[in-house]
Parts: structure tokens; C-alpha cells; sequence
């Protein structure tokens, strides 16, 4: 699944390169239409063009390069977006989300070519598509008894709302917490929240049609955003508003909601990836006064190689459900619909199996 600068997305046939030392090439099974592979399509991000669209996805080891270790042929895999180098200042100290190899790298090279021309691929991925090539450290081997559209949604949408809960946000039992919108990481944030005991969980987006899934997902209230936003929460949490705000939508509005519906000494954290442009403003004043903290959560700040697996466990063992994020199962040339529903705000992931 290509896109040209300025074109909708379209299918082509791409030549994927012979795979060299340290290189895995994965047949892709499932892949998820994440809201980042939307940004690169509606301008919220600008990546180089002609580009390989998706990200979220897992597969199956079908050839290894010279000194792979981490997989073998036949293995399942989770692919990664934000492979840690393991070598640089932030992998050194403990921040392998951030690692200054992958952090920030929409779109690169990797090889593959159209009618012999470059083609860059999305997160160093691009994964709508039959095969992918990629470094090994770019996979992380799951159990074989995991489904590969579930399996999928580990490498971001559950992964990102996850950490974002435990990580990020560290959410205690018995805390109020806000979700700003529900697509498939708001409601991961949702269903982590819960299961981190938290006695409130309000979940919020523009859409009443996301009040099942927000409550399939373990929310205890669900509210349609409005400019009344914070006088509604307040009013759900004794006049206080929420200990946590997870904001997973990525616009200056939102963020600002976000920060009014926080109790004074509260905490948000930041989820959405937005654009360069969009800016959010606070005065001195308001920032000293509510003595709120505002993070960002990259990638759930988790170590994808431990995090991944552990999931793919709890997932197994019945303590995650993930069931209710999948809304649409496609093929590869309903991704622009599945882009259109997603821009409508309507259901959670719709997911590609190959």
C-alpha cells in the first residue's frame, strides 16, 4: 500500500531488496490502521514521498541475513517501529524509547523500490504489505498460539495505552482518570487503567458511539466532549476533577481540555502525536497555581522486549482482552476506506489480514 505526494493511497507492486547480515525478511499476516499512518496521509506529518503506509503489525520469519540471533525461520513476531540501538546515551540510560537511532524517524529508506525508484517506508516499517525486510532488532518473537491480528496490536495501539497507564502515568488503585479519545490506544488506555484499579475511569471522545466500546473496555463513565468538558468532570469526581488526564488524540484543543479536567496538583500525559504547527498555550501564572505535571508518552515509554512478550502472556492467560479493539477486518485495498472511518471517528482498529 503506496502513497504519492498528493494521491490517495493505492496498491503497487514494490521490489523488496535481498536481505544483508543482521537482517530479518517477515511475511506480514496482520496489520493495524493506526492514527499515526493517517497523519501521514492528511498532512498532520510530512513524510518523504513515494511511502510505504503502516506500522502495527506482526508476521512470520521467512529468511534470516548472516549473524541473526533474535529470530529464527519460522518464528512469530511482533514487528517493532522503535527498535533500541541498546548503544546510545538514552538506551545507556534507561530510556530505550528515545533511542536517538529510531526516535523521530518518520519515514526512510530501506531498500525497496518502485519501477526502480526509491521508496521510503513508514517508521522505518511499512507494514501494508505482503513482506517486510527489516533489521533484527526490529521483531520481537511471540508465542505461536497468539493470533496475529492480536498479536499486532502489542507492537503499538496496546502497547502505547498500556505503558502510558503503567509507565508514563503510573496510575494507583483507587485514582480517578480521564481518557480524551477512543481509538484503539485510548481504549488500551482505558482497559489499563482498570486493570491498574483505578476507581474512576471516564472515558471521552466526540462520538456517543463509542460509549460501548469505551464500556466493553472497563470504563465506569462515558461522556461526549463538549466546551463544557471540565465542568463535567468536575462534577463527576467531587468537584476536584481527575488525578490523571490521558490525552490520546494529539491536538492543541484537546490538550488543553485535557489539562482543565485535571485537579490542581494532578497529572496529564500526553499520547496524540500532533502536528508542528498546532501550538498549546499556558500562562506562568496557571502553570505555577495548579501545580499540575504535563508529560508526553512516547511509546508507552516502555523496552519493547520485555514489554511485548509479557503482553503477548497476560494476553494468553486471559488477563488482557483485546478482543473488543478489533471493529473491521480488511483486506489491503480497503485501508483508504478504513482511513475515512477513522477520520469520522468511528469504530476503534480495523486490522488487514494477509
Amino acid at each position: 500500500m503506496v502513497r504519492e505526494p498528493g494521491t490517495p493511497a493505492a496498491l503497487a507492486e514494490l521490489k523488496l531488496p535481498e536481505i544483508g547480515p543482521g537482517q530479518v525478511r517477515v511475511r506480514v499476516r496482520a496489520a493495524g490502521v493506526c492514527h499515526s499512518d493517517l497523519s501521514m496521509v492528511n498532512g498532520t506529518l510530512a513524510p518523504p514521498h513515494p511511502l510505504v503506509l503502516g506500522h502495527e503489525a506482526a508476521g512470520e520469519v521467512v529468511e534470516v541475513g548472516e549473524h541473526v540471533t533474535r529470530a529464527a525461520v519460522g518464528d512469530h513476531v511482533v514487528l517493532n517501529w522503535q527498535p533500541a540501538c541498546r548503544a546510545c546515551w538514552f538506551c545507556e540510560h534507561g530510556q530505550p524509547w528515545l533511542c536517538s537511532t529510531s526516535h523521530g524517524v518518520a519515514a526512510m529508506q530501506s531498500g525497496i523500490t518502485l519501477n526502480g525508484e526509491p521508496v521510503h517506508v513508514t517508521l522505518g516499517v511499512g507494514a501494508f504489505a505482503e513482506q517486510v525486510v527489516v533489521p533484527e532488532n526490529a521483531v520481537i518473537p511471540v508465542p505461536r498460539q497468539l493470533g496475529f491480528d492480536l498479536a499486532a496490536l502489542l507492537g503499538c495501539a496496546v502497547l502505547t495505552g498500556t505503558g502510558a497507564v503503567r509507565n508514563t502515568a503510573q496510575v494507583e488503585p483507587g485514582e480517578s482518570v480521564v481518557v480524551v479519545g477512543l481509538g484503539g490506544v485510548g481504549l488500551s488506555v482505558v482497559s489499563a487503567a482498570r486493570a491498574a484499579g483505578a476507581g474512576q475511569v471516564i472515558a471521552v471522545d466526540v462520538s456517543e458511539a463509542k460509549k460501548g466500546l469505551a464500556e466493553a473496555a472497563g470504563a465506569t463513565d462515558f461522556v461526549v466532549s463538549s466546551d463544557n468538558l471540565s465542568k463535567e468532570i468536575r462534577s463527576r469526581t467531587n468537584r476536584l476533577g481527575a488525578d490523571h488526564t490521558i490525552e490520546c488524540v494529539g491536538r492543541a484543543s484537546t490538550i488543553r481540555a485535557a489539562w482543565r479536567a485535571t485537579r490542581t496538583g494532578g497529572q496529564v500525559t500526553v499520547v496524540g502525536m500532533g502536528a508542528a504547527d498546532d501550538m498549546v498555550q499556558f500562562s506562568a501564572l496557571e502553570i505555577f497555581s495548579s501545580a499540575r505535571i504535563l508529560r508526553a508518552s512516547v511509546y508507552g515509554q516502555a523496552d519493547t522486549d520485555l514489554e511485548v512478550p509479557a503482553l503477548a502472556r497476560d494476553v494468553l492467560d486471559g488477563k488482557l482482552n483485546l478482543d473488543h479493539l478489533i471493529t473491521d477486518r480488511i483486506g489491503l485495498a480497503d485501508v483508504p476506506a478504513a482511513f475515512d472511518r477513522m477520520a469520522r471517528g468511528e469504530g476503534a482498529r480495523s486490522v488487514v489480514s494477509l
